[in-house]
């Protein structure tokens, strides 16, 4: 299927990509279809992607992978909050957070306190907010420019 965005102008989205929110996202609850969309030729896994709205064409949020970030990343999740999910487990789990990207780049920060959790099985996603005392900016500027530096970048 096409789809209109304002940031990548028409793409293909394949249908089966579609992530569904019964639920919206936070401040965005009539947004229920969203597709994540990445640089596939970069190698390894991206550190930035785009979580697409599919309801409107002019909001996409970029996300990451919290652990590429915060290596301890484990926040505590009433399991209440995933039922509508459908059955986790380890291996079709997804976690991301939103990125906040500031006009100061080095305020770059993402949320830990609100991850979006995706079941891979049933394409069914869910943003939270844990249990945990986690802070909702997270600065990672200094974490992504040290992982450029090892990278060779």
């Amino acid at each position: 299927m096409k789809a209109a965005t304002r940031l990548f102008g028409e793409i293909e989205i394949d249908e089966s990509k579609i992530i569904t929110f019964e639920d919206g996202i936070i401040g965005f609850p009539d947004m229920k279809k969203f597709t994540l969309i990445f640089d596939e030729e970069k190698e390894g896994r991206p550190s930035i992607s785009w979580l697409q709205s599919m309801d409107e064409p002019e909001i996409a949020f970029p996300v990451m992978d919290p652990l590429f970030v915060c290596e301890t990343y484990n926040p505590s999740v009433e399991e209440e909050l995933l039922k509508n999910l459908g059955t986790i487990k380890e291996d079709n789990l997804y976690v991301l957070v939103t990125v906040t990207v500031p006009q100061n780049i080095k305020e770059l920060a993402v949320n830990l306190k609100a991850p979006i959790v995706i079941n891979t099985d049933t394409r069914k996603a869910s943003q939270i907010i844990v249990e945990d005392d986690l802070p909702v900016r997270y600065r990672i500027y200094e974490i992504l420019e040290e992982a450029k530096k090892k990278a060779g970048e």
